[in-house]
């Protein structure tokens, strides 16, 4: 299976994903087995603190039941950082072809960041049809989404920034979206308090909207 496929499974299985900046590596794999029990198992842990490598470590050494995605790659050094981490993919905020060379060299499926019909044109030339469109609610919201589906049918988003628990139902509701992430799912006040069940909650909830607008 490809990288790209790879990630199209990934995505379409565990479509809710938790973007985390971990501060303590001590709250990491408490933190993912809280998110797991709700139901949410695939997670973007970020590489923008000192303690992300040692939190990615834990959680994919300690909780197999998550599938762990590396963000906030910006180099093709941080690409080789997430494949020595043991990610399963990597999330970017914006790409070049840099990230997506290193990216095809150590086969790690990408979802790039993408927020323009030019960015998105650079992701398809390196066989990327899923992007993420960051940041969401900044760069037009759904009525961009909707826009950007005219010149690109085929393309598929995973919109992250500005998307919360009040208005994830209008995001699940709009074509071409298979998947959301968002940091609305691990709130720090929550994980200062390591207030697990709280966050097991909230992955619920967010889970049941999808439901929600199946029905």
């Amino acid at each position: 299976m490809s990288p790209r496929e790879r990630l199209a499974v990934i995505l379409r299985k565990n479509w809710l994903i938790p973007v985390i900046a971990i501060e303590d590596a001590g709250a990491a794999v408490p933190l993912a087995q809280a998110l797991v029990a709700g139901g949410v198992t695939t997670l973007e842990v970020t590489l923008r603190t000192a303690a992300a490598a040692d939190a990615i470590g834990r959680i994919v050494r300690e909780v197999p039941q998550a599938t762990v995605g590396v963000g906030t790659i910006r180099s093709a050094d941080d690409v080789e950082r997430a494949v020595d981490l043991g990610a399963q993919f990597g999330v970017s905020p914006g790409t070049t072809p840099k990230i997506y060379a290193a990216c095809a060299a150590a086969n790690l499926p990408l979802l790039p960041g993408a927020a323009t019909a030019s960015e998105i044109l650079l992701a398809l030339e390196h066989g990327c049809e899923i992007v993420k469109f960051f940041p969401a609610v900044p760069a037009g919201g759904i009525a961009a989404i909707k826009a950007l589906r005219g010149p690109f049918p085929s393309l598929q988003f995973c919109p992250t920034g500005g998307i919360n628990e009040a208005n994830l139902s209008d995001w699940l509701a709009v074509p071409g979206v298979i998947a959301i992430g968002g940091s609305w799912l691990a709130p720090d006040d929550k994980v200062r308090a390591r207030d697990w069940d709280a966050i097991t909650d909230i992955a619920r909830r967010s889970r049941a909207r999808r439901a929600t607008i199946a029905a």
